[in-house]
């Protein structure tokens, strides 16, 4: 392979995991204000499958045949006219379209250089879990020391983030889990983990001052009544329901506001001295991208998947 093309996944048509199809394309270039970053992992995201199922056709519309891929960690390999933050060798993470590649473009200011002691597998999470558990008890939570936060699927890609943040903050943290997850979650620091599979969360919980739902459906309909009036629900899924929130005095958010800069700066220091820990469930070669995506519809990792495109 010469050094103007490169291994990537491409999705011909919409579908099932069979249409993500190994090939051999130019290498991208970087255009002004850009990077060429050479990847060493990127995430997989329930997003991913969603997109290659078809599902999102009016919210992520795509150009055939397409690189699938959001979030990556890797190394600079150019720099584009006007990048003047990032050099070649840069070790750095961030949002990164059309990740499942050796190599992808991403605009300079999209990017964040990892501090020395932060590995390119936790970097990788970052933008695909941890900022998304940031603004979510923070951004749009508002979640103070001293506040109770009700956590659905704690266990998974964004609440085992979620978890430990709220922690961090100084909250109580209530969490729901699967029974083959209980002790992994109360490893976070979770102060009462729920068996969802066994008990009614909302049998258990009240008075919560915020609920962060990554589930949705039924799950969003029993946990209204949860949360004290005043409170703050925000969904990682959909648009909850406006009717509900003022039925029950609360406020309900769903991707109202974005953390900035500094707190994404901010949540990789935290990470990368160890106050935060990231849970890899598993790691696939780039090649294996298909079994990556079934085993994220299947919803029952623990932590996040990645793909290894290249070596560190």
């Amino acid at each position: 392979m010469s050094n103007k093309t490169m291994q990537a996944i491409q999705v011909h048509e919409y579908g099932g995991p069979d249409v993500l199809k190994a090939v051999t394309v130019d290498r991208p270039q970087p255009a002004a204000d850009e990077a060429l970053v050479r990847i060493v992992y990127a995430a997989v995201i329930p997003l991913d499958f969603k997109i290659r199922n078809g599902g999102l056709q009016n919210v992520f519309p795509v150009t055939m045949p397409y690189i699938p891929g959001f979030y990556a960690s890797g190394v600079i390999e150019e720099a584009g006219p006007g990048v003047t933050a990032f050099k070649p060798g840069d070790r750095v993470f961030g949002m990164i379209r059309g990740a499942y590649a050796e190599y992808g473009v991403a605009k300079a200011q999209e990017l964040i250089k990892l501090p020395e002691n932060l590995t390119f597998e936790d970097a990788a999470t970052i933008k695909a879990g941890a900022e998304a558990a940031w603004k979510a008890l923070f951004t749009e939570g508002e979640l103070q020391a001293g506040q109770t936060v009700l956590l659905h699927a704690a266990a998974g890609g964004v609440g085992q983030f979620a978890v430990q943040l709220a922690k961090w903050k100084g909250a109580t943290v209530i969490a729901t889990a699967s029974t083959a997850n209980l002790d992994f979650v109360k490893s976070l620091g979770a102060d009462q983990v729920i068996d969802y599979t066994t008990t009614k969360f909302e049998n258990v919980a009240g008075e919560v001052d915020l609920v962060v739902d990554s589930v949705g459906g039924e799950t969003e309909t029993r946990s209204w009544p949860v949360l004290k009036k005043g409170g703050i629900f925000v969904s990682l899924t959909q648009d909850p329901s406006q009717e509900n929130a003022l039925k029950h005095g609360v406020t309900a958010k769903f991707n109202t506001k974005l953390p900035t800069r500094q707190d994404l700066e901010s949540l990789t220091e935290l990470m990368a001295e160890g106050t935060i820990k990231a849970k890899i469930d598993s790691v696939f070669p780039l090649s294996k991208a298909q079994e990556a995506l079934e085993k994220s519809e299947a919803r029952h990792g623990r932590g996040r998947i990645l793909l290894q495109a290249g070596s560190i």
